[in-house]
């Protein structure tokens, strides 16, 4: 009999898989484009939008944790290396959560920095959570093949 996860257990599965990823790398290429995305728009002509610029890196930061988190399925410890096999066997599920964790952190950008309401702010970063579930799940997809053993069962 084939048993359900529940939405904790899938919840702390992906928490696992994101344990190992590489969060500095990922900070430092949201930020980097950030910067750039706003810095251009200062030189070239038109508006820069500080928000559009800090929601791309956000986005970008969500995108390297993740896939960099399950790109390296064989390192780390016997649980971190279950849950991120677990992610590449389930990539939609997983990528559910740092595409939640990215519109959670667009939110006050959107409320905050762009002056929208609530709701308007609401729908802009489940837009952008979209967006970076779509991108995440997809290039999972990709690396499905890298969760598999090589081996036969029971060798």
């Amino acid at each position: 009999m084939k048993e359900e996860l529940t939405r904790r257990d899938e919840m702390s599965l992906a928490g696992a898989a994101l344990h190992g990823a590489p969060w500095k790398s990922a900070a430092v290429t949201g930020g980097a484009v950030a910067a750039t995305s706003f810095g251009l728009g200062v030189i070239l002509p038109g508006a820069a939008s500080l928000t559009w610029a800090l929601c791309l890196g956000v986005s970008l930061f969500a995108l390297v944790a993740a896939v960099g988190a399950i790109s390296r399925p064989g390192a780390g410890d016997r649980v971190t290396r279950q849950a991120r096999s677990w992610a590449l066997r389930h990539p939609w599920r997983f990528s559910l959560y740092p595409s939640l964790g990215a519109a959670a952190l667009m939110y006050p950008v959107q409320l905050v920095i762009d002056g929208e309401g609530p709701f308007g702010a609401a729908l802009d970063a489940l837009q952008g959570g979209v967006a970076v579930y779509l991108i995440t799940a997809v290039l999972a997809l990709t690396m499905k093949g890298r969760g598999q053993s090589s081996l036969p069962p029971g060798r």
